[in-house]
């Protein structure tokens, strides 16, 4: 069982090499800057960790983007912004834990055959493949890590995503309730005249209703 990421190899490092050429030069001589991007560099390039990225960005930004959306009322920006919330934690967690799940079982299953080996570890080692390198087994193991994990989130969407994204808005709507009867309590505490006018205001509204 083989696969090649030749011609996908290709177009990427022709894409990126035209990046490269638009973007200047930059020399870093901050020892705790150049530190900062090896390790990122290191321990951030795996798609577990890159998931985990796209998600702290996302949380950093569109709920932001929903709770100042002006078309809407204020309690739709409130709702808005909790469910994006919510499918944010869900996806991002169960993103994480099945690409880390999925690239750790391809890589534990993809070791070259041999007696200690044995079947089921070598199970998808390129063996039809003539000359296997370190990095061609790399982009091998990571190409199978990506299609096992989009197969096994095809299914976890609405397995897990779905009903786990439903269970958070409830709760984070909840919390907002519970905080805006608490905002009002206190503030009817300490104003009490108010809440008699408020009441007086909606009981003459029910009145100018029911004669209309």
């Amino acid at each position: 069982m083989s696969f090649s990421l030749r011609p996908i190899g290709n177009i990427a490092d022709s894409a990126a090499s035209k990046i490269i050429k638009i973007i200047p030069s930059v020399t870093f001589n901050n020892k705790t800057v150049t530190g900062a991007l090896k390790w990122a560099g290191q321990h951030l390039s795996s798609p577990p960790s890159s998931r985990f990225i796209l998600g702290a960005s996302a949380l950093m930004s569109q709920p932001f983007i929903d709770l100042h959306n002006k078309r809407v009322d204020e309690k739709t920006r409130k709702v808005s912004a909790a469910r994006t919330i919510a499918k944010i934690v869900a996806g991002t967690t169960t993103g994480i834990i099945i690409r880390w799940l999925c690239f750790k079982a391809t890589k534990s299953m993809a070791m070259k055959p041999s007696q200690s080996a044995g079947f089921l570890r070598s199970l998808l080692y390129p063996k039809n493949t003539p000359k296997v390198t370190v990095k061609g087994l790399t982009h091998h193991k990571m190409f199978l890590g990506h299609i096992l994990s989009l197969g096994v989130m095809m299914f976890t969407n609405f397995a897990i995503d779905a009903p786990l994204t439903i269970s958070i808005t409830n709760k984070l709507l909840d919390k907002i309730d519970k905080k805006e009867k608490k905002i009002s309590d206190n503030y009817f505490k300490k104003y009490p005249c108010n809440s008699s006018i408020d009441k007086f205001v909606g009981e003459t509204k029910e009145v100018n209703n029911g004669i209309s």
